[in-house]
């Protein structure tokens, strides 16, 4: 065999030499590979590998794949030899190899894997030399660039703290920022390979780290003329002007060594992995936590401004949702690490106001929720300075330098929403669980009508022929209801300046923008006490804060237009239902009767503009009569003080009705009523067309409210009235009775309809009025006077969790009979089952026939058992009538039914 093998097949295979199979490189493989490896490191003076030659090995490769794991073994024990005799000069031809090998060879790249990794790990341990690092870098990103799938996941994972310690080697010289400028390619490779897959390393806080901390705060590159994307494979630089090749090329180079310009495709590359409201928040959190710990939040100063902008105009640009960064940014206020810090708080709301001016204009959930966040903060701030100033203590600097942002921060959110829907549909969830806690209530509502003064200033342009939405309707008119008298308040505040933001008010209007330079603190006081205090306390606070001369600009006639919300029948007449309920409330001030004149007022204007305006009309006038004579009623409860107040606002009531129906002599009559030396101390009519109470400045206002002596001035009042109101309703039916004289189809009714007492209606949610001339022993507040609302404390967990706001769940007529229901006598375990017994065994005892019974005995028994239902509840409903009628009546005689449920509603509309 040796003598054919060394000279009779070499004989042949020259004289053969047209087949293939006798040529020596085929016979010979492993002598081919190694020779080209060695002719590879052959190195010329520069010291760098020959491509030509690596190329003629890739092409062996692609040829002979699988000669592949012998040729990575080799490689690698070159490598380790020359690594350990420190000849770094030829170390770095394996790297080469397997970077020419993983660009060309593509197909083979699982082959390659292996060692590939292992060759990265050992580069990146050499900390004696830099090229090889670096090396290290660019063959690992070149690996990643050719992973199909999440196989080598586990192993990638591992090299990030590798990576990440090399990224932060604070060297200057040229191959210390090359060495940071590979590793962070690295790292912006490895994040997007894991994005690609759908994976988030653990490491993430370290990447972050290390990605911040090589970022430069406002830095642009150093040509401006270029314009920086990146597909699929590699990063590219276009020019945008007319520029040679050979600058641009130069400049791309530099930017590419750039440490920063890396940090910008880290984060380009982690705002991709951001695709829904989970990764968003898992990308943000390490970025908040480092932060907060490196005090970056400072707009002028801090990095977090410049990062969070651009990861948004990423987000944007790609198709995502930036609105969450936007939200999850107002949420990190809440946090932990800063809710104790309200300088901190101060820059991230300022942060976010910047971020909101950058965001898209888009209505979305995630910005009504961020609204949502920010009404909760201004309550938190208008909490701590109404707190304050009941402590007479000096209000915290920050509080109110907090506020300022919160605002400017809201009315950036609300310009980008596009319209007042959502917002409105956010306050009516703010107000669906409104605390029973007299302060929360009191600051829950002016944040809301501060909201809704924002919200109007916003988009007064657009306000005009808009439907009033249905659910803060229903909310604010359980507010309307609620026990505490300046809740109340506040909620016809909010729905006046919801319906008619532009319309002149009774109280000082605060309008938008406040200037708050001189004592910020008290502006924010006077903003929190804005939805409920009268004219009296609003202009002490404004001549201590010096916005008086602001504020006075909203209040001149000029600013008055006619654009008002739409409100329909429905919602009308509910309204007027909610008026009647309130005015027998015993805990009515006089700011209680000019809100309800006002909200009275705001319905009489919104009714002119319906085709059928005369039937809420008609209802108008019918609830002015009906509360003439509550009022004038000497067997009513009700103090004559309030007797007064509610005269005088029913009054005002026929006067605003008298305007709108065109009937100038029920004004003369009205005020004939009343001699000219007697008027009402607290309340007044200003211009027959507002209900206001009396200012400071009023010669009667030394006389206090509800005192003896106002008391005993109110009876005298009310018995000089003329009482006698049949020449005001004959003037209201003859006047529409002309105005219907060729229609008398529409006048049909309305004189009976005037003549009648006020009821409510139907549907009101409340349906019988809980709190009217109901005994105070049935409710869980009776035994708290209106002071002790002010003196409330509410727990110290408020700033850290938002629930204890919202205290109660359910509804409110749930609420309100919950506090009768736990002084009843209720049954105990043992006497409800004994009570069970009982009646099982006379149910046993009761003989049973069997013998078959016609249809008609049948019908006769069902008729029978029917009537003899009916008649204890028809005894039962003139019981509860004389009850309700009965000012003295015990505890046990004050339940009256649940209100109606809307299922119930949907069952009458049915017809069942």
């Amino acid at each position: 065999m040796g003598v054919m093998s060394r000279r009779v097949l070499p004989a042949c295979s020259s004289l053969c030499y047209f087949c293939p199979s006798l040529r020596a490189r085929s016979r010979q493989p492993v002598k081919r590979y190694k020779k080209i490896i060695s002719e590879i490191y052959q190195l010329p003076a520069d010291g760098e590998p020959n491509d030509r030659r690596i190329g003629k090995l890739c092409d062996y490769v692609s040829r002979n794949p699988t000669r592949i794991p012998k040729i990575t073994e080799y490689l690698e024990q070159r490598c380790y030899k020359e690594l350990r005799h420190d000849n770094f000069t030829l170390a770095k031809v394996v790297p080469c190899i397997y970077r020419k090998l993983l660009r060309s060879c593509k197909e083979h790249t699982p082959l390659l894997a292996t060692s590939t990794l292992c060759i990265v790990r050992t580069l990146l341990d050499q900390k004696s030399s830099d090229d090889l690092q670096i090396l290290g870098c660019l063959l690992l990103v070149d690996f990643l660039d050719g992973q199909v799938d999440s196989t080598h996941m586990f192993s990638l994972e591992g090299m990030i703290p590798k990576l990440c310690k090399i990224a932060q080697e604070l060297r200057e010289d040229d191959k210390g920022i090359r060495l940071r400028s590979a590793a962070l390619q690295a790292l912006a490779s490895m994040v997007e390979y894991m994005g690609d897959h759908s994976h988030i390393s653990m490491e993430l806080d370290e990447v972050v780290s290390v990605i911040i901390s090589c970022y430069e705060a406002n830095q642009t590159l150093s040509i401006k003329e270029v314009v920086r994307f990146q597909d699929d494979d590699d990063l590219t630089m276009l020019a945008v002007s007319g520029q040679n090749n050979a600058k641009v090329a130069a400049d791309t180079m530099a930017a590419s060594e750039n440490p920063a310009h890396w940090a910008r495709v880290c984060l380009r590359n982690m705002a991709n992995i951001a695709k829904e409201a989970t990764t968003v928040r898992r990308i943000l959190d390490p970025l908040f936590r480092l932060f907060d710990s490196h005090n970056y939040w400072s707009p002028e100063s801090g990095v977090s401004l410049s990062v969070l902008q651009e990861m948004q105009t990423l987000m944007d640009k790609s198709g995502q949702n930036g609105h969450l960064l936007l939200s999850f940014t107002i949420k990190h206020i809440d946090h932990k690490s800063v809710a104790k810090m309200p300088a901190k708080q101060i820059s991230i709301v300022k942060v976010a106001s910047h971020l909101a001016k950058q965001a898209k204009s888009h209505a979305s959930v995630t910005i009504a929720s961020a609204i949502s966040d920010l009404v909760k903060h201004l309550r938190k701030c208008m909490y701590r300075a109404v707190e304050a100033s009941n402590a007479q203590a000096d209000i915290d600097k920050w509080n109110s330098e907090l506020y300022v942002a919160l605002e400017e921060c809201l009315v950036q959110l609300t310009e980008k929403v596009g319209d007042v829907g959502p917002i409105l549909d956010m306050v009516s969830v703010m107000l669906e669980n409104l605390s029973y806690t007299a302060n929360i209530a009191r600051t829950t509502v002016s944040s809301v009508y501060r909201t809704a003064q924002i919200a109007a200033y916003v988009y007064k342009s657009s306000y005009n022929q808009k439907a009033f939405p249905e659910a803060l309707y229903h909310q604010l008119l359980l507010a309307m209801m609620h026990p505490d008298n300046k809740t109340r308040i506040g909620s016809h505040r909010v729905l006046s300046t919801i319906v008619a933001p532009s319309l002149l008010c009774p109280w000082s209007a605060i309008g938008f923008p406040v200037p708050m330079k001189v004592n910020g603190s008290q502006s924010v006081l006077l903003l929190a006490l804005s939805a409920f205090s009268s004219e009296t306390i609003m202009d002490e606070l404004q001549s201590r804060s010096r916005i008086k001369e602001s504020l006075q600009e909203n209040e001149k006639p000029e600013a008055v237009n006619s654009k008002l919300m739409k409100l329909n029948n429905g919602q009308l007449v509910l309204l007027l239902s909610s008026i009647w309920s309130q005015a027998s409330l015993e805990d009515n001030s006089p700011s209680n009767f000019e809100a309800m004149g006002h909200t009275y007022n705001v319905a009489l204007l919104c009714s002119k503009a319906k085709t059928s305006s005369h039937v809420a009309l008609v209802r108008c006038f019918q609830l002015a009569f009906s509360l003439r004579r509550l009022s004038l009623n000497q067997d009513n409860v009700v103090q004559p003080s309030r007797r007064r107040c509610l005269y005088t606002m029913a009054s005002a009531m026929l006067i605003f009705s008298a305007k709108v129906a065109d009937i100038p002599q029920i004004t003369h009559l009205v005020k004939a009523a009343v001699p000219e030396e007697m008027v009402d101390p607290h309340l007044c009519l200003i211009d027959d067309c507002r209900l206001t109470v009396t200012s400071a400045q009023s010669s009667n206002s030394e006389m206090l409210y509800g005192s003896e002596e106002d008391e005993s001035d109110a009876q005298v009042f009310l018995s000089a009235v003329n009482k006698d109101d049949t020449q005001l309703k004959d003037n209201v039916i003859s006047h529409f009775k002309r105005k219907f004289e060729n229609s008398p189809e529409k006048f049909d009714g309305i004189e009976e309809q005037l003549l009648q007492e006020f009821s409510l209606d139907d549907s009101f949610p409340l349906g019988a009025p809980l709190f009217m001339e109901t005994p105070h022993s049935c409710s869980m507040y009776a035994e708290k006077d209106d002071h002790c609302f002010d003196e409330d404390v509410i727990p110290c967990e408020m700033d850290d969790d938002d629930d204890i706001v919202f205290e109660h769940s359910g509804s409110q007529s749930d609420r309100k009979t919950s506090g009768s229901m736990a002084s009843s006598d209720v049954l105990n375990v043992n006497q409800l089952m004994e009570s069970v017994h009982e009646t099982a065994r006379q149910v046993a005892n009761i003989p049973v026939s069997t013998n078959p019974v016609s249809y008609d005995q049948m019908k006769s028994q069902c008729e029978s058992l029917s009537s003899a239902q009916s008649e204890p509840e028809s005894h039962l409903t003139r019981k509860d009538y004389m009850r309700r009628n009965d000012s003295t009546s015990s505890d046990d005689r004050s339940f009256r039914l649940p209100p109606a449920s809307p299922y119930d509603k949907f069952l009458k509309a049915a017809g069942r």
